[in-house]
């Protein structure tokens, strides 16, 4: 998926994939492909899915 993509299914910028990116903040594993960056939808399901909480 493209950066743009990966934005809108996870919520967020563009520009906060690259913090996260550069700053290894959440770990949301991307591929590099020379200068492209692009994410396996698989990979970002089940990131969301160990992100998610349940409130006690």
């Amino acid at each position: 998926m493209h950066e743009e993509q990966t934005a809108a299914l996870v919520g967020v910028k563009p520009t906060t994939l690259q913090q996260w990116r550069w700053s290894g903040k959440y770990n949301l594993p991307f591929v590099k492909v020379g200068r492209l960056v692009r994410y396996r939808k698989s990979d970002v399901l089940k990131w969301l899915e160990s992100r998610t909480q349940t409130i006690a």
